[in-house]
């Protein structure tokens, strides 16, 4: 049967503790780095299963994003590469994330099992206070994403939507200077798929690169990919480090954020924008909500807009994920009025409050149970559509359950 969406690539059990220091000597203090295999630290398989059940681990990557999609009620496939192991055919890791996204009505049938890699895996090291530990990246099974194989799995399950996670995480999968996956969008729109991909760089100081106005190597794969895809969201940090990467001259640092997110999205449409009747929405999120640029298939294109979140009340657990459960909204909004995204004539601002609702919800929610807020569309939409201003995190969840 089709599914509304199949998101593609980059699974990976996320640990969290104290115990996780090596990440600070392996990344440096408060720093994030991509890891080889063969730097893992030597933990066994009963110890990641014990973390598991202690409930020191989430699920990274669509973990974020399907789940909430599904729950939303969307028909959501997930293809990804686990590493074999000996928990019903898969390593700890790996099972931990099929049975959470299989319990969530995930579709996990294009999982692909590797052989040889585990599956990908991060170790968060959990300091006391207010200090920032550092974040350590094993991609292993996600470095050989296999087009071909996955090209099956979209010509199976003939999705309205594919989305890929995420560029610049994985070594096949970014192989050929980006025109690999470029290539792979271009077949997956001309199967009838709207296609979305997003872009991801560990990098420990951001700051220091966007004001060093350096060019950061994993952006520049961004050149052939930006040409092909109908959506693109980047936060506004990645904003200003993929215009160091492509030439964009700027001086961020001089502006306010608002211009520099309307500069950015200008710049990308003014660039990679072809002349073709197609719908295109590029977008920028930012704490309070997101801006985002659009073209009609008449040719008609906007100025960036913002849209800001009317979800802001209630505490913050975790702003990991944040990004990916905006686009779970932004997603799921899109399945739903895939006819009227086509023609150009969806309403957009709402498109964008639903990502703004799905991510306050998300990072809202217990790290032990982070898709518990999560209601069916109907009610998620009834949310966006009411123009309310939820005072509290009980009010909007009181408004949802009704």
């Amino acid at each position: 049967m089709a599914v509304d969406i199949l998101i593609l690539n980059t699974a990976v059990a996320d640990f969290r503790s104290r115990l996780f220091a090596f990440a600070d000597e392996l990344v440096g203090p408060g720093g994030l780095a991509k890891c080889p295999t063969k730097d893992m630290p030597p933990y066994t398989q009963d110890q990641y299963r014990q973390w598991i059940q202690e409930g020191l681990a989430t699920t990274g990557g669509p973990g974020n994003s399907a789940p909430l999609m599904a729950r939303a009620g969307l028909r959501v496939a997930v293809g990804v590469n686990l590493g074999k192991g000996d928990f019903d055919g898969l390593d700890a890791q790996g099972r931990f994330f099929q049975d959470g996204l299989k319990a969530n009505g995930v579709d996990m049938s294009a999982t692909c099992v590797h052989p040889d890699l585990p599956t990908g895996t991060t170790y968060i090291y959990e300091k006391t206070g207010d200090e920032r530990g550092g974040i350590a990246y094993f991609p292993n099974a996600n470095n050989d994403f296999d087009f071909d194989y996955f090209k099956k799995a979209v010509k199976r399950l003939a999705p309205k939507i594919v989305y890929y996670m995420y560029s610049g995480l994985s070594d096949r999968g970014d192989a050929n200077g980006g025109r690999d996956l470029a290539d792979f969008i271009k077949w997956c729109r001309a199967q009838g798929a709207v296609t979305i991909v997003d872009s991801h760089t560990l990098t420990g100081d951001p700051q220091a690169l966007i004001d060093s106005r350096k060019p950061v190597p994993e952006y520049a794969l961004l050149e052939p990919l930006l040409p092909e895809v109908d959506i693109f969201f980047t936060s506004s940090d990645e904003a200003m480090m993929i215009g160091n990467t492509i030439g964009m001259g700027r001086e961020w640092r001089a502006f306010l954020e608002a211009d520099n997110c309307v500069f950015f999205l200008n710049a990308l449409a003014h660039r990679f924008w072809k002349p073709e009747r197609r719908t295109r929405l590029f977008g920028v999120t930012v704490s309070n909500g997101a801006y985002e640029k659009h073209i009609t298939p008449d040719g008609q294109a906007t100025e960036p807009h913002k849209t800001e979140s009317r979800y802001m009340a209630g505490e913050v657990i975790d702003l990991v994920g944040a990004g990916d459960s905006f686009r779970a909204g932004l997603i799921t909004y899109i399945a739903c009025n895939l006819d009227a995204f086509a023609d150009g004539s969806m309403d957009f601002s709402q498109a964008v409050q639903m990502g703004n609702l799905f991510a306050a919800l998300f990072i809202k929610a217990p790290l032990h149970d982070r898709y518990s807020n999560i209601r069916p569309y109907a009610g998620m939409l009834h949310a966006v559509q009411s123009g309310k201003q939820y005072a509290t995190l009980d009010e909007l969840m009181q408004e949802l359950n009704t």
